[in-house]
């Protein structure tokens, strides 16, 4: 596994930084609002966004305000994790595939 897979699962084990990525799939959202939403301290949400930004899952901008930034999802780990899940799929697929067809044989 490669070390930014490893960063994109070490970043997700942790529930509140899976809300976080669940409310930024419906769009761009300020650091405070991801806070009151998932109900963290403004220092906890800023702890989770620094390991989800580490780990290149958000990018963030600054707002209107510019002591308020704004997080999006960043694309490419998703890509990355999707291609691993696929990948391990593919395998017990053809695990299962291969024992369907041990089994079929011994019952003939």
């Amino acid at each position: 596994m490669s070390p930014s897979l490893d960063a994109t699962f070490a970043a997700l084990a942790d529930p509140t930084r899976r809300d976080v990525i669940r409310l930024l799939r419906k769009g761009p959202q300020r650091a405070s609002d991801l806070a009151d939403a998932t109900r963290a301290s403004k220092p906890a949400m800023s702890r989770h966004l620094r390991v989800l930004r580490t780990a290149g899952l958000v990018a963030h901008d600054v707002g209107d305000d510019e002591r308020e930034r704004v997080y999006t999802l960043a694309p490419a780990p998703f890509a990355q994790l999707r291609e691993w899940l696929e990948d391990v799929e593919a395998f017990w697929e053809l695990q299962l595939a291969s024992f369907k067809a041990h089994v079929e044989k011994r019952r003939r």
